[in-house]
């Protein structure tokens, strides 16, 4: 009998199953709300983008300019999902699905980005169909379209087999409303990216410090991005400054951390690098390189992060043209204590002004 559940002990795990349950309903709820009003004001915007092209008199060129002088403007109020990338895609997803009431609104934006690309309309429609009557993630849908499921299942005599290795491919590569909410898409959608993604006012004085100090150092610093957006295997990194050095030739990544280095900073750190390399750099150029900060209240620790097959080139190299991690380590101490100066200042004010 020492193995009978106490009836209290019962109770709380069917509360704790209908809690549960309750909260994945509530984020599927706000994933489909979401879904929809995305996927269809994103085919407005198409539609109306392709309805003033067709006015204009060279729809070429003057498409182009509408498309940047829009970005410009809507990115300077609604945030970044409305570049000039995203409008374009908005633009093909309308004149791949002209007719709205064809749409499925069980897929995301992501889904659409993905059918929107087939040139067969026929597949095009199938797959579209498919992915909303099985529920195909975005990675599946991909996997589908790679594997040409739709051409093989026409041209096969035998549908089942072809059928039964779509499923397999598609069972690990399931999506939950948790995951999508964490889209980049729908961040930018609901202009949530920088909140979400971007460092805290303490790191972005810091940042915005660090990169003026780099700049000024007159050693061939110039630069190129801040919260840089990189994607491998349908996830998401963001680099908080990214420099090239003339002098070098090569990228230079910076991190920024608020709180101790862990090993897997540098870790993380060699994974930027790597990527950064396969999908940004020419090759004319050196090998990119990488550099970790961390600022603690009572010290600063700063750690260039170098691929191991390129120690060498670094140690003979770089190290001329680079400000020393000691260097770093004192000009980021001192950014931090100016930051918080400036912090404390205007909380300071912003008392005396709710005391007024």
């Amino acid at each position: 009998m020492a193995n009978e559940t106490a009836p209290h002990e019962i109770s709380t795990q069917v509360m704790l199953n209908d809690i549960k349950q309750i909260i994945e309903q509530a984020r599927t709820q706000v994933k489909q709300t979401v879904n929809s009003a995305m996927v269809i004001a994103y085919w407005q915007i198409g539609h109306l983008i392709v309805e003033d092209e067709q006015q204009g008199k060279n729809r070429a060129q003057y498409g182009k300019a509408q498309l940047k002088m829009l970005s410009s403007q809507l990115t300077q109020e609604f945030g970044k999902g409305f570049d000039i990338t995203n409008l374009r895609n908005m633009r093909r997803f309308y004149l791949a699905f002209e007719k709205r009431e064809t749409l499925s609104l069980e897929l995301s934006w992501s889904h659409y980005n993905v059918l929107a690309r087939i040139d067969n309309i026929n597949a095009r429609l199938w797959y579209m169909q498919e992915a909303a009557q099985q529920h195909w993630s975005v990675r599946a849908l991909e996997r589908q379209i790679g594997t040409l499921y739709y051409e093989r299942l026409i041209s096969s005599k035998d549908k089942a087999p072809v059928e039964n290795e779509a499923a397999i491919n598609t069972q690990a590569l399931t999506e939950t409303a948790q995951d999508y909410l964490r889209d980049p898409y729908i961040l930018d959608f609901l202009n949530l990216q920088d909140k979400s993604y971007q460092e805290n006012e303490l790191e972005q004085g810091i940042i915005n410090n660090l990169q003026q100090f780099l700049l000024e150092l007159g050693k061939g610093f110039a630069f190129v991005e801040r919260q840089k957006r990189i994607r491998f295997d349908d996830e998401d990194f963001y680099i908080d400054l990214v420099f090239y050095n003339f002098k070098l030739k090569c990228f230079l990544l910076i991190d920024l951390k608020i709180g101790k280095l862990k090993h897997q900073d540098i870790g993380q750190m060699d994974t930027y690098i790597r990527l950064y390399d396969d999908q940004y750099i020419s090759e004319d150029d050196n090998p990119t390189i990488g550099l970790v900060l961390c600022s603690e209240k009572s010290e600063a620790v700063v750690k260039y992060s170098i691929l191991s097959e390129q120690k060498q080139l670094f140690a003979a190299k770089y190290l001329a043209h680079l400000p020393t991690e000691e260097e770093l380590r004192i000009e980021l101490q001192k950014e931090r204590a100016q930051v918080q100066a400036q912090i404390a200042q205007q909380l300071s004010s912003a008392s005396k002004e709710n005391d007024e």
